[in-house]
């Protein structure tokens, strides 16, 4: 029995879901989420199962639109929607991160990526992500789009998770991306990456672990550039191996179709 007044360890799990769910998403579920600067990271273990409900949910959105709508634009509904229900955030960081890039040293592109503003490197990433993204889910067909809703947000909401481990802080010691990336255990990867394996396989075999295999390369390659210009990661560049993950799980499902795996 623990200390009188210590939580326990059931009630932490539900609290750090509850705390990745309010990070993840515009969701607020009710209860009392996790404390301290390294919180995130404590609640880390959540973030592919909070990306399988978040397909989940695109998947049933998807399946409306597509009673009343062309394949095309249900496909531009559902991206839209994905975006509005993670309220942009990951969109952000990889804005931030694109724009620190016109810096000439890692100390000037972390305080051009400070700046709220947003510059033209940010937009046209944005702008090509957004497209990308559009074109890839346009191009499936219905059945293999839905598989591909359910799969990418697991996918990318998994890929902080190795880069955490794999490199260093941008600013050590400083800034909620350094705090998450502490917090963030072997022990974590390792279930996370179960969690994206089972799903993979489960939703689309064998071409799933392929997708998924794809998504992490490029969260991956991306984390690898931004940790040579920045000197180690950030938040924002966390957030922006989201979008990649996403990205490559989005277009390997494309590849699959084109080549017609499936």
């Amino acid at each position: 029995m623990g200390r009188l007044g210590s939580p326990r360890p059931g009630g932490l799990a539900i609290r750090g879901l509850i705390t990745a769910v309010r990070f993840l998403t515009i969701v607020r579920v009710p209860g009392r989420a996790l404390d301290g600067p390294d919180a995130l990271g404590r609640a880390a273990g959540w973030f592919p199962l909070v990306g399988l409900a978040l397909g989940g949910l695109l998947w049933l959105v998807h399946r409306l639109f597509s009673v009343v709508f062309s394949p095309l634009l249900a496909a531009l509904l559902v991206l839209v929607t994905w975006k509005l229900l993670t309220g942009g955030i990951h969109l952000d960081g990889l804005a931030d991160s694109l724009d620190g890039l016109t810096g000439k040293d890692p100390a000037e592109r972390l305080a051009i990526m400070r700046d709220s503003r947003i510059g033209v490197f940010g937009a046209l990433g944005l702008i090509v992500l957004l497209l990308t993204s559009f074109l890839a889910l346009a191009e499936l067909p219905g059945a293999l789009r839905e598989k591909a809703l359910l799969l990418a947000p697991v996918v990318g909401r998994y890929c902080p998770l190795p880069l955490a481990r794999a490199f260093a802080p941008a600013i050590p010691g400083q800034g909620s991306g350094a705090a998450f990336m502490k917090a963030v255990t072997p022990a974590t990867v390792g279930i996370g990456a179960l969690v994206v394996i089972a799903a993979a396989g489960v939703i689309l075999w064998p071409w799933g672990l392929l997708a998924a295999a794809g998504g992490i390369g490029l969260a991956w390659g991306l984390g690898r550039f931004l940790s040579r210009r920045l000197g180690g990661l950030t938040g924002d560049g966390l957030g922006a191996a989201v979008e990649a993950g996403e990205l490559g799980a989005l277009l390997a499902f494309a590849a699959v179709s084109s080549l017609r795996w499936v």
